[in-house]
């Protein structure tokens, strides 16, 4: 099995289910929320954010290594995942409940039970960071000739998640008829924000080690 990732294509393919699988993974698992406690500053998050962390260097690595391109097609295979979950999801609470089912059916609905409005603000956000995301790294790529892997991570990702937290907030949660204005989603996207921009530095060793993984050595990685 492991003769397999001496292939560039195998570990592509590894990387690009590692992708998606963290994707649809933070989104199960997005309705807990975790507080820490960061410099004497208590942060509230859902820890969907976790496996998101993995999608940074993934990401990234793809586009350093096979281009703008292959990173698209990595994301919208994210978005037909979660798309077809979703729809799977949805008939499944659909359905008739049986008295001879595991699971009764308010926990059932309360573990996958999501809204449409949730569903439509999490593939949204996904779907306009993402490209975003794909799109700066590769422009800066080009202006800084391939140097500064560092830079172009980072840049990317601090615009692709500052899109996804606002996108994300504002349409699953501003509704000021009910007291949800913007000063309310503000106050939940700040440590969110700040929480992200925290891991996407952290990230930025990940980029250069999953670089050099799926080259393989064959190139040497430019600082």
């Amino acid at each position: 099995m492991f003769e397999k990732f001496k292939s560039i294509e195998f570990r592509l393919a590894f990387l690009m289910s590692i992708f998606i699988i963290s994707v649809v993974t933070a989104n199960m698992i997005g309705g807990k929320i975790a507080e820490i406690n960061l410099l004497s500053i208590p942060i509230t998050f859902s820890i969907g954010i976790i496996p998101i962390f993995l999608t940074f260097f993934v990401l990234d690595s793809i586009n350093e290594v096979f281009g703008q391109q292959k990173a698209r097609e990595t994301i919208w295979l994210a978005i037909f995942a979660q798309i077809l979950i979703f729809g799977i999801l949805l008939l499944s609470l659909a359905l008739p409940y049986s008295s001879r089912s595991w699971v009764s059916q308010n926990e059932f609905e309360s573990v996958f039970g999501l809204s449409l409005r949730m569903i439509i603000a999490s593939l949204v956000a996904f779907l306009l960071a993402d490209l975003t995301d794909a799109f700066v790294f590769s422009k800066i790529r080009e202006k800084t000739k391939g140097k500064m892997l560092w830079l172009r991570s980072n840049l990317s990702n601090f615009i692709g998640e500052t899109i996804d937290t606002f996108a994300f907030m504002f349409i699953a949660f501003f509704d000021p008829f009910s007291g949800h204005g913007v000063g309310f989603v503000l106050q939940l996207i700040w440590p969110y924000l700040t929480l992200k921009l925290i891991l996407s530095i952290i990230n930025t060793p990940f980029v250069y080690a999953g670089v050099k993984w799926l080259r393989g050595n064959s190139k040497k990685t430019t600082f």
